[in-house]
């Protein structure tokens, strides 16, 4: 399964930057609109993602096989990818921009270790729930929501770190941690259940019978989250947005160059080498292809050069094309509930006039587009609705929704 992977002014008009974000978009100090601008179309790529899954039951076990997944297939699940190292990084970004609106790392510290928690739990009842309709299952799916939090609370303790310490950091765990691609636990040793929590996506067997798969290991996503904490000054109001574009252009310039020297290397970085093709297209897709589970070193480095390419765009799109995504960008928790349970309940309806089972859906990759953005329209409406009720509302539970 994929990823699936926070007093009252006066209510906001549309043309209006959108109003603080929710729990895993923290609160800052300046509002920069591009980063609900990309988190915003991040989020209709995981739409489009999550329709998939839903509705096209393709003969295809893992939409990235290759020789075996056809190329409209493959490139919808590649643009998915985005998905989550950009909210991760961006929620490093976040929290280095709260810190610096209430008063410093020790704010921050205590905001990221409780919302992380909330996110954790969050993970394994409401997301699971909106993923099965059920909150007795066999299998509970640790995805992005549940590392987003985890990363979140190692962050809380990380950030009290100098700046220099923290980037180091986040560059060795992201650059080195393929280095521990050899290191495996059988299922009955003793370490099995927390490596497979840090580096390796396993079955973890619960004492009544159930498990936990954890789909997103987060070693990796510590340093993604670390990373985008070392380039919070990037975007405070001392930067102008022309020396941000810069910074990322150039970012996104050696990230990508990096990706493509490991993948012509062939050899670390990526635990599946990239091959020759029948074709043209076959090689290129086998070389764009790295490994999300975890997520590798070409992986990140692949992900994170489009992201900053995409905000440094975003940072100076025309205002409407920022503004409409950037409702979505402000409201990412709820959005990502609801759009699960709007794609179930859409689904279970499906079966029900079909009379299909679980295979009913859509017969080409192209409906699911076209789906996911008949889907994004009530969407937008519903992610508008609830930051004009959040705006309103001073109780504090809203800053978890």
């Amino acid at each position: 399964m994929s990823a699936p992977s926070t007093s009252s002014p006066p209510e906001v008009p549309l043309s209006a930057p959108v109003p603080p974000p929710d729990s895993l978009a923290i609160p800052q100090a300046r509002r920069v609109v591009g980063i609900d601008a990309l988190r915003g179309l991040v989020m209709v790529l995981m739409l489009v993602d999550h329709a998939r899954v839903f509705f096209f039951h393709a003969q295809v076990g893992d939409p990235m096989a290759l020789p075996a997944t056809p190329p409209g297939l493959f490139f919808t699940r590649l643009s998915t990818h985005l998905c989550a190292p950009t909210f991760i990084v961006l929620t490093g970004v976040a929290a280095w921009l709260y810190g610096q609106r209430h008063g410093g790392p020790r704010a921050a510290s205590g905001f990221l270790f409780k919302r992380g928690l909330f996110l954790v739990a969050l993970e394994f009842t409401v997301v699971n729930f909106a993923w099965t309709f059920s909150f007795l299952t066999q299998t509970y799916y640790f995805q992005v929501i549940g590392a987003i939090g985890l990363s979140m609370v190692a962050l809380s303790a990380l950030l009290h770190l100098p700046r220099p310490a923290l980037l180091a950091f986040a560059l060795l765990v992201i650059f080195g941690h393929n280095l521990l691609d050899p290191i495996q636990f059988g299922a009955e040793e003793p370490g099995h259940a927390l490596w497979a929590l840090l580096h390796d996506s396993r079955d973890v067997p619960l004492p009544w019978g159930a498990s936990i798969t954890t789909a997103y290991p987060i070693l990796p996503w510590i340093g993604v989250i670390t990373l985008g904490f070392s380039v919070g000054p990037w975007f405070s109001s001392r930067v102008t947005p022309e020396a941000r574009r810069q910074r990322l252009w150039l970012s996104a310039a050696v990230s990508l160059s990096l990706f493509v020297l490991l993948r012509l290397l062939n050899s670390y970085g990526e635990p599946l080498p990239w091959s020759t093709g029948a074709t043209t297209l076959a090689t290129v897709m086998s070389f764009i292809n790295p490994t999300k589970y975890p997520p590798s070193l070409a992986f990140l480095l692949m992900t994170l050069g489009v992201g900053m390419v995409l905000f440094a765009g975003l940072d100076k799109a025309p205002r409407g094309l920022s503004a409409t995504l950037a409702v979505f960008g402000a409201a990412p928790l709820f959005f990502y509930v609801l759009h699960l349970l709007l794609l179930n309940a859409l689904h279970q309806l499906t079966r029900v006039l079909t009379g299909q089972g679980e295979l009913s859906g859509l017969s080409n990759i192209l409906s699911v587009w076209g789906l996911a953005l008949v889907a994004v329209v009530p969407m937008w409406f519903a992610c508008r609705a609830f930051l004009k009720v959040k705006a309103r509302t001073a109780s504090p539970w809203m800053s978890y929704l």
